[in-house]
């Protein structure tokens, strides 16, 4: 089942910059929905993890797990080089190449959990009842504000950069990677100190810091030292949320629903990613290069999603009937 879903996302790979060549946004779109079935690896991946650790360390176990987002930070790090050295379309078979790796080193490695059985009850019963748990909702609604301000952040940072301190896209692809690299290392933290505290105060520290650290870049501080360090601070601070939403996942999740609510759950912190860069481009001034109200907004939706964490969530996850 991995390969099959590394396989789709080697053909998008390999045929993605064709489409970039041909200038045809629908085949795009047609390649990106083969490369998010290979994306689906994630919901996969987190009751495969589950099943291996005991339900204490599930919040270290699940945040290791997703530091394998620290795949932004290497294509930030490295594509643009890689475009540079070898081409547009030879950098794309690249990365076409490293996922076939990928896939059968998985293939012959990996193996399930003694503990783990299958569930053989249709799909669409299975993903209509986690939809009807508010878990799956309120627990959507967090991993959108602290996932998605990750990937929109990693998506429009370089943007970002260039128009605000006008640097070339090699240097703001090196920043961006520093940016993920910070979140990749927090996420794991996040799930341990889950495992410690609860993972309640851990997304709603990293909510209270995501709100506090958008205002505090909206001020544009200078670079190098004062900037860099902001976007580090905020990026860990939103990586210990992803760690800490998943490790309470994990808690209150019935076993044989966490597949699919981690699927939903994921999914919502894709989209969550989607929204961001399209506000901060409708409110960039481009007269005065600021991104002001964007990051207000950001600092508004972190303050409900923590309020929301502290007074909006049950302790204990409802009955499925």
């Amino acid at each position: 089942m991995v390969v099959g879903r590394i396989t789709s996302a080697r053909r998008s790979a390999g045929r993605s910059p064709f489409a970039g060549t041909l200038q045809s946004y629908a085949l795009l779109l047609v390649f990106g929905f083969f490369l998010g079935v290979a994306g689906t690896t994630f919901a996969v991946g987190i009751p495969f993890v589950n099943a291996w650790f005991e339900p204490a360390r599930r919040g270290f176990a699940t945040g290791v797990f997703g530091a394998g987002m620290g795949g932004t930070a290497l294509s930030a790090f490295f594509t643009p080089r890689l475009v540079r050295s070898i081409g547009y379309l030879p950098t794309h078979l690249f990365i076409a190449g490293a996922l076939i790796v990928v896939g059968a080193v998985l293939w012959l490695t990996m193996r399930d959990s003694p503990a783990w059985k299958p569930n053989l009850a249709p799909v669409v019963p299975k993903l209509t009842a986690a939809a009807k748990l508010p878990l799956t909702w309120q627990m959507s609604f967090l991993y959108a504000v602290v996932f998605g301000g990750f990937v929109a952040f990693s998506t429009y940072l370089p943007t970002y950069l260039r128009n605000v301190y006008e640097f070339g896209l090699t240097g703001a692809g090196t920043r961006t990677a520093g940016f993920a690299i910070a979140a990749v290392v927090a996420r794991p933290v996040g799930g341990i100190v889950a495992d410690k505290i609860g993972p309640r105060k851990v997304v709603a520290i990293s909510l209270a810091g995501a709100a506090v650290m958008s205002l505090i870049i909206a001020l544009r501080l200078p670079p190098e030292i004062p900037a860099g360090t902001s976007f580090v601070v905020m990026a860990l601070f939103l990586g210990l949320g992803t760690g800490g939403v998943f490790a309470w996942v994990a808690e209150l999740a019935p076993a044989e629903r966490v597949g699919a609510i981690t699927g939903i759950v994921g999914a919502c912190g894709g989209l969550g990613g989607f929204f961001p860069p399209l506000v901060m481009g409708a409110t960039y001034n481009e007269a005065a290069h600021s991104y002001t109200i964007g990051l207000v907004l950001l600092t508004i939706t972190a303050s409900g999603a923590l309020l929301f964490t502290l007074f909006g969530i049950r302790r204990k996850a409802p009955a499925i009937t």
